[in-house]
């Protein structure tokens, strides 16, 4: 497993409009890809990911991928 110096973390819900309505809207894969391709430029590497199931309001879950990143400063 790599060392690293620094790390950064990032929480990514799925919509809560999506999930009332539908009952599952999924994950933005779009906008997270685009976050991850920039955290990338800057140096940051993908250190650990996880995704959890969170009760929202009374009768519905959503997703939610919490993303660790880490870095070496040299």
């Amino acid at each position: 497993m790599d060392k690293y110096d620094e790390y950064k973390v990032l929480y990514v819900t799925e919509g809560g409009c999506g999930t009332l309505l539908l009952g599952s809207s999924g994950l933005p894969l779009k906008k997270l890809e685009a976050t991850l391709n920039q955290e990338a430029a800057d140096g940051w590497q993908l250190a650990f990911q996880v995704i959890e199931q969170k009760r929202f309001w009374l009768f519905w879950s959503r997703e939610a991928v919490i993303i660790t990143l880490g870095r070496s400063r040299g």
